[in-house]
């Protein structure tokens, strides 16, 4: 399922099996929250842009167009036409997203639809349910995302009920892949690991939910408002009691810089909705650092967005023409502007392979961590 080839330091260079395919880590996983990556990008472009892994949303996908109706329609795969790797987060991110609008029990968390306020509930075997029914090839275990800064009592008694809800998910997952009409019954199950930016707390979390033997382990809790040492520092304390021998995901992160960063510490698998959102406000990624393309001074650039770039947008168009999609309000701009960031971050995580398999991450380290967070 899961081998480490290689390694430079903590960093790891490894390859990860799953029923839709064989996945070479680290990995950026593209966004598609609802079955779609935001800008008008279909599972077709994504082949081209070189995803290996799409990610899409269990809450989201529960409200529209509904879990049994994907179900029904063959299953996510099939329903949005990608035949590659599909993780599907838990829907626990809506437990911290929509704070106004839950109330959390021992039982699951209700929750008031952001789209027409009916109450939903939704737990650890609801959000198994669920996650079956779309067939993802990675269901991730219902959990509770803590806000940052949490007391150390809130934060104690929502990492020891997260782990009780993964006692249930992986209860619940086991029974449902059993099942002989279940849409993908190889679907894997990831633990997470919670506990706030307290070290004390994801430590013993983390030695807690390894000891229920998941298919792989994440993170989660971080890049929602904390430093971004503070995110390094609890990498640092929860890496070593991840099993070696299992897939580590760190949620929700992050910036170039911090995937390298995290890479470093030990992780294989990232998702950030990041790069589709920014593209969407006008700002692309190059390999000398980010650039606004709606600056005056790009209307008569005639250069690619990165001349370094071998994505379709670069291959075919201007900065120019780019800015003026930008200004004009066209629908095109989005779409091509999604399509370089994410191109760009695919190649970030490709360049990161070739540069362990090379014995060389050190070297990329230190002359990329800094210069992708500057701007043009």
């Amino acid at each position: 399922m899961f081998r480490v080839l290689k390694t430079e330091g903590r960093a790891r260079r490894g390859e990860f099996t799953c029923a839709h395919g064989t996945v070479q880590t680290p990995v950026f996983m593209n966004v598609g929250t609802q079955g779609a990556i935001k800008g008008a990008v279909s599972a077709l472009d994504l082949k081209e842009i070189g995803c290996q892994v799409e990610l899409s949303n269990t809450y989201h996908l529960h409200l529209r167009p509904g879990d049994e109706v994907v179900r029904q329609l063959g299953g996510l795969h099939k329903f949005m036409g990608w035949d590659g790797p599909i993780l599907t987060d838990s829907g626990g991110f809506q437990v911290f997203s929509l704070a106004g609008l839950r109330k959390i029990k021992e039982e699951g968390v209700t929750f008031a639809s952001h789209i027409d306020g009916r109450r939903i509930f939704m737990g650890p075997e609801e959000s198994m349910r669920i996650q079956s029914n779309l067939g993802s090839d990675i269901a991730m275990a219902f959990d509770e995302c803590v806000e940052n800064p949490a007391t150390y009592e809130y934060a104690k008694a929502s990492c020891e009920r997260t782990l009780r809800w993964l006692e249930r998910c992986v209860t619940e997952h086991g029974r449902l892949n059993a099942l002989p009409d279940t849409v993908n019954p190889a679907q894997m199950l990831f633990g997470i690991n919670q506990g706030a930016t307290f070290a004390d707390l994801r430590v013993w979390h983390m030695k807690e939910i390894a000891k229920l033997d998941c298919d792989g382990y994440a993170i989660g809790g971080l890049a929602v408002g904390e430093p971004t040492q503070v995110m390094y520092d609890i990498i640092d304390a929860v890496e070593p009691h991840m099993p070696a021998d299992k897939p580590r995901y760190l949620m929700g992160v992050g910036t170039p810089s911090n995937i390298i960063e995290a890479v470093a510490r030990g992780v294989d698998f990232f998702d950030c909705v990041m790069p589709a959102r920014n593209a969407r406000h006008a700002k692309l990624f190059t390999w000398s650092g980010a650039l606004n393309i709606k600056n005056e001074k790009y209307k008569l650039d005639d250069r690619p967005i990165d001349p370094g770039c071998g994505c379709p947008v670069c291959r075919h168009f201007s900065r120019a023409y780019l800015r003026h999609l930008f200004v004009a309000g066209e629908m095109l701009a989005m779409r091509l502007a999604v399509l370089h960031n994410l191109w760009f971050y695919n190649e970030l995580a490709a360049r990161i392979r070739q540069a362990l398999d090379g014995g060389e991450f050190a070297a990329f380290r230190a002359e990329y961590a800094q210069k992708l967070t500057g701007q043009l």
